[in-house]
């Protein structure tokens, strides 16, 4: 069955997909431009574009139709769930496990996994992606957040989006990278190149990277790497243009008999609880592969 929601503008000039997103807490904007495109939103009884500046008075009506079944299958896969409330989870997720299906690994995710436990996510906004508000590459371990319901989906993605959630990664790199304390700052885009690669390009978005050195190991760099934004392979990419580059990492790093995958560890995730704005922590502790292959270098 839809829902239906119908709003009247108290203010002139916000864009018609802002004004929904503020108002439909269970929708993101991106799903409010959905719905706008799809004519499921209008105004004034008129179908409208996103990017329209509303005027006061102006009459949004909005209606959301059923999510379509979800056409993945619960997998009994277990999860290490660090935290769980009635709005999230918070799991320890390990290396060699997708967050999702795409081309390539239709199944065995962390979706299927989370499936399996909670049935009722698979009525959650994106059918593929159900309450998935971020996700880790599938060969970096350690902290996700998970939302439970649409509405505390759609205030985790905004937190994401200003930048309130701190996320830190425990780095392994080649070579002793000083100083000891920084930031990187470079744009990142499609390799021109290589399309499937990333690379820093003048045409690119903003990325921004602090980092800092825990202990250098002969020849290696420990770091806490803090992305500041959310680009993809943001903190491998910028560590190998600087010349110093992810160890184990086969596409922008060093190989190493040591690794089997990259050495990137998500190791402190923190946010507001989307109930009571309640600003908390978690911590992953460095999982066994990784640990061995510091103590090998040392």
């Amino acid at each position: 069955m839809n829902k239906t929601y119908s709003f009247v503008a108290d203010k002139p000039g916000t864009r018609l997909d802002k004004f929904v997103g503020e108002k439909c807490l269970e929708l993101s904007r991106t799903q409010a431009q959905k719905l706008i495109a799809d004519g499921y939103i209008t105004v004034n009884s008129r179908v409208a574009k996103s990017s329209l500046k509303l005027e006061i008075s102006d009459k949004i009506d909005v209606v959301i139709p059923p999510t379509p079944p979800s056409p993945l299958s619960p997998e009994a896969i277990p999860l290490n769930i660090l935290y769980e409330d009635d709005d999230l989870l918070v799991v320890d997720k390990p290396a060699g496990l997708a967050v999702h299906p795409a081309p390539g690994h239709p199944g065995h995710t962390l979706v299927n996994a989370i499936l399996s436990h909670f049935p009722h996510l698979a009525d959650i906004s994106d059918s593929l992606r159900p309450g998935i508000v971020h996700r880790l590459d599938k060969d970096t371990s350690g902290v996700m957040l998970v939302a439970k319901n649409q509405i505390a989906q759609a205030n985790l993605i905004n937190q994401f989006k200003t930048r309130a959630i701190v996320k830190a990664y425990l780095v392994l790199v080649k070579g002793r990278l000083t100083p000891e304390r920084g930031i990187i700052e470079a744009a990142i885009g499609r390799d021109p190149s290589n399309r499937k690669r990333m690379a820093v390009v003048t045409e690119g978005r903003e990325a921004r990277t602090q980092y800092r050195v825990i202990k250098y190991i002969d020849d290696y760099t420990l770091l806490e790497v803090i992305p500041e934004t959310g680009r993809t392979h943001q903190i491998r990419v910028h560590l190998s243009a600087i010349g110093y580059p992810v160890v184990g990492d086969p596409v922008y790093g060093v190989k190493s008999p040591h690794l089997s995958r990259q050495f990137l560890h998500a190791s402190r995730l923190g946010f507001k609880l989307p109930s009571t704005g309640e600003y908390v922590e978690f911590t992953s502790e460095l999982p066994s592969d990784l640990a061995k292959a510091l103590k090998d270098i040392s």
